[in-house]
């Protein structure tokens, strides 16, 4: 039987360009999983990719996913734009190189080992497993020099 994971994914920083965290929560069983890492000098785009991105990897065998993100970018991204760019050569509809694309590559790489259902929650709006992924995230901000844990 196919394993069943719910996670919840966050990205923050402080400035954009500026420090950056990401954070995660991996649930299924009844067991619970907190991830979290930081950089230096990033994007809060990239750490909300970056937080999908290291669950993702997290998994050892394919999984059914519902991953929840705050991130529209993400969200459409990966269920819209995706596809449009790979076909183009990472090229967006204007001929531009499309940006993130390192780590759009990693997340469709992740992904495809997994059927992944991909769910927006609106960000600082009280959900508890959202707010929890915020704060792993700026704990990741906070404990940059640490390895991700």
């Amino acid at each position: 039987m196919t394993p069943v994971v719910t996670i919840y994914t966050d990205g923050a920083c402080r400035g954009n360009p500026g420090p950056g965290g990401w954070g995660a929560i991996l649930i299924s069983g009844g067991q619970e999983k907190e991830l979290f890492g930081g950089e230096p000098a990033t994007t809060n785009n990239r750490m909300e990719l970056t937080a999908a991105i290291q669950a993702l990897e997290t998994l050892k065998r394919p999984c059914q996913v519902d991953l929840y993100t705050d991130s529209q970018y993400v969200r459409q991204g990966i269920t819209e734009w995706l596809p449009a760019w790979r076909a183009r050569g990472w090229r967006t509809a204007a001929k531009q190189p499309v940006k993130n694309d390192d780590l759009w590559k990693r997340l469709d790489a992740a992904r495809a080992r997994h059927e992944v259902r991909w769910h927006w929650v609106k960000g600082h709006a009280g959900h508890p497993l959202n707010e929890r992924a915020d704060r792993l995230a700026n704990r990741g901000i906070d404990e940059m020099g640490a390895a991700p844990r």
